[in-house]
């Protein structure tokens, strides 16, 4: 059976495609995306929407990046790991005297971009940040791994809300709603709702 053609650009099928909601936004701070191998031909692959949406962004895939350190040091930013660890500071907003910020954002399943910061030990080196606490995905397929969960696209929005001011990013968001709601809509009504009562059911535990 032959496979659907994509679109080339945001590698979705001709007849779903996303490129007419996805933006083009600037920011004062860039964004580097390191994205596991795995997540490449992902369904639902938010880093992708979020490497496009983005002029101040670009997507790096592999499992070692051998030139991370060269990315790492982009003349007048200053680079930190978005991550949700032990360590992590939470985002506050720029101030006029903060240099811009070079986020390094790793994109995969929590076990493989833990596997990402494994094999890549710079990025051990680099202060950690997360986005406030009590953010709730609008992912709804599938119960979230654990509290404040996000798509990767959505961590990204919210940290750029939260650095560079609310509603500035909200349109990264609209491919996102699309992706989902195509989704959903690609399952049955019967299947999603016993998926969302699951997800109730667990949330309630």
């Amino acid at each position: 059976m032959s496979k659907r053609s994509q679109c080339p650009r945001c590698q979705r099928p001709h007849s779903h495609c996303l490129c007419a909601l996805i933006p083009s936004l600037d920011s004062r701070t860039r964004v580097l995306i390191l994205q596991h191998p795995s997540e490449v031909n992902h369904a639902l692959n938010t880093a992708r929407l979020a490497a496009l949406g983005l002029n101040n962004a670009e997507i790096r895939v592999g499992e070692v990046f051998d030139d991370l350190e060269t990315w790492l040091h982009v003349p007048g930013y200053q680079a930190c790991l978005l991550f949700p660890d032990a360590r992590a500071e939470p985002l506050q907003a720029y101030t006029d005297a903060d240099p811009p910020r070079l986020l390094v954002v790793p994109d995969g399943t929590w076990r493989k971009a833990r596997k990402l910061l494994h094999l890549n030990p710079l990025l051990a080196g680099l202060p950690t940040v997360t986005v406030p606490a009590g953010s709730v995905s609008r992912y709804r397929l599938r119960k979230a791994p654990g509290p404040g969960a996000l798509a990767t696209l959505e961590a990204i929005c919210l940290a750029l809300e939260t650095l560079e001011g609310a509603g500035r990013f909200q349109d990264l968001l609209k491919p996102f709603d699309a992706l989902i709601d195509g989704q959903i809509q690609a399952m049955g009504p019967a299947t999603y709702q016993r998926n969302h009562l699951d997800r109730v059911s667990a949330s309630d535990e």
